[in-house]
């Protein structure tokens, strides 16, 4: 996909990550859940435009070692066209050695294609969190990113 625009998630925006989150997900944020995290001092989002239209977007917490990604999406058919590379790309640039020095993320063990893509951007999965999920009794895995990893 060509002329992806990336920037700092607004409230104008939320209606279509809302849309993205329920067609991504089998167990999807709802708004209240996306308006509270959106509304954390600590939590940020950022969106993937093309031709005007949010296509994906992160949300992340600022956290004092690194940052933690709390929900990732691309639009169904805007994916494998370099979106998801893009946003990952960005936040690997806030990655410095002895301040924020990694991305944490939890990938359900189901996401095949998650944990496929994580992998390609330089995630390693370095634990298994038992029953992780609120919504079901399936477990997730740790994955982390680290400084000296992230993509020059």
């Amino acid at each position: 996909m060509k002329n992806i625009k990336l920037s700092i998630m607004l409230r104008r925006d939320l209606p279509a990550v809302l849309a993205i989150e329920n067609k991504s997900f089998e167990f999807p944020w709802c708004e209240e859940e996306l308006f509270r995290t959106f509304g954390q001092s600590n939590c940020f989002g950022m969106v993937a435009e093309c031709d005007g239209r949010v296509v994906g977007f992160v949300i992340y917490e600022l956290m004092k070692k690194g940052l933690h990604i709390l929900d990732i999406a691309v639009d169904p058919a805007a994916r494998r066209h370099g979106v998801g590379t893009a946003m990952m790309d960005r936040l690997a640039g806030k990655l410095s050695h002895g301040r924020r020095d990694r991305i944490m993320l939890e990938v359900r063990e189901t996401n095949r294609d998650a944990q496929l893509f994580f992998r390609s951007c330089g995630f390693l999965a370095i634990s298994v969190l038992r029953e992780f999920y609120d919504d079901s009794s399936e477990d997730a895995y740790l994955m982390t990113l680290r400084a000296q990893l992230a993509p020059q």
